[in-house]
């Protein structure tokens, strides 16, 4: 059971989610094989204030 871990800011649509959860698994199976019924992708999103890039907050920027 391959996991694909997706961490984003939490500003993406349902259908945007749905979309990438398809996408990633359609170029795991192409690029590894296997079924993509067995695949699991797990979105977190994570705020903007508990994400930091080079000591900065991103929701400082």
């Amino acid at each position: 059971m391959p996991i694909i871990r997706v961490e984003m800011f939490p500003d993406r649509t349902v259908d945007q989610k749905r979309n990438l959860a398809r996408e990633l698994t359609d170029g795991f199976v192409r690029a590894c094989g296997g079924p993509g019924d067995r695949l699991h992708v797990i979105i977190t999103e994570i705020d903007r204030e508990d994400w930091s890039v080079g000591g900065e907050l991103m929701s400082d920027r």
